[in-house]
């Protein structure tokens, strides 16, 4: 069956995020996931973890900023990834030596590093070439420095309705840029809700992918609106069955907003916790 991580920074928001822990196991969760942990220290968020008996299998890279408070204040800022953007390299890296140090502690075997926004004035500018140029490069140094933590990097599509000038969009785009990378521990981080919105044909793309073994991590959330997976034109009971059936081994974060309290939309998901 799917093994389903809750994502905290989207579900429980009506609790502190500290308090969210402790909810996610009470509804039965063994795994969770988030944006980002820069703004807490790893200790306090590693004992949340041990106390509820969770796994965190998942977080972002800063979107920006060198150190913790300058990468807690990115996202509010507007920043979404350096990982293409060329003359911020020092500051990418220094953001994936933060998020190892953290996936340490944190014992999360993964992180996700977003790629980041490119105006089309910018994109003018550099031209396609550089910034692919950027990314591929940064994505190799990257996955050599988490390889001596047995740390995977994810790349994820995100759609440009969600994320305006968002660099990366595509699964098969995402896949050419591992095959360029060429690094075992580079794989591609699958968000159904992104992919129905700019692809769409999900089953398929599952069927495409999954046996690849370069799918580190799924995403859903209901489509259009990011509710409860029950909601909207996915019908994603037959696509866990897809997701069964390809035997995939990782975990399945819920990245969506509940609509009306986390704890009182998840109808859709006690079946599946249940019989893990």
């Amino acid at each position: 069956m799917p093994k389903f991580a809750a994502n905290l920074s989207m579900m429980y928001t009506e609790l502190p995020f500290l308090d969210r822990f402790e909810a996610a196991a009470c509804d039965g969760f063994k795994a969770v996931e988030f944006l980002f942990p820069y703004a807490w220290p790893a200790a306090e968020l590693a004992a949340r973890l041990a106390a509820n008996g969770l796994q965190q299998v998942l977080f972002n890279a800063p979107p920006g900023g060198v150190d913790a408070v300058s990468s807690a204040a990115a996202w509010d800022a507007g920043q979404r990834g350096t990982a293409c953007l060329p003359g911020r390299e020092a500051e990418f890296q220094a953001g994936v030596q933060l998020a190892l140090d953290y996936a340490e502690a944190l014992a999360c075997p993964r992180i996700h590093l977003m790629a980041g926004v490119v105006s089309q004035a910018l994109h003018a500018s550099l031209g396609p070439q550089a910034l692919l140029h950027t990314y591929i490069s940064n994505l190799r140094w990257a996955a050599c420095q988490a390889a001596q933590r047995s740390v995977e990097v994810l790349i994820e599509p995100i759609n440009t309705r969600d994320m305006p000038g968002y660099y990366l969009n595509r699964q098969d785009q995402a896949h050419a840029v591992l095959q360029a990378v060429g690094a075992a521990n580079c794989k591609v981080q699958m968000d159904l809700y992104h992919c129905q919105i700019t692809e769409g044909d999900l089953t398929r793309k599952l069927r495409q992918y999954l046996p690849t073994g370069l799918v580190g991590h799924l995403q859903i959330a209901g489509v259009p609106d990011r509710h409860e997976p029950d909601m909207g034109e996915v019908n994603y009971a037959h696509l866990f069955e897809v997701i069964d059936a390809l035997d995939f081994q990782g975990w399945v974060g819920c990245e969506y907003r509940p609509k009306a309290g986390t704890s009182t939309g998840l109808g859709w998901i006690n079946p599946w916790l249940l019989s893990v």
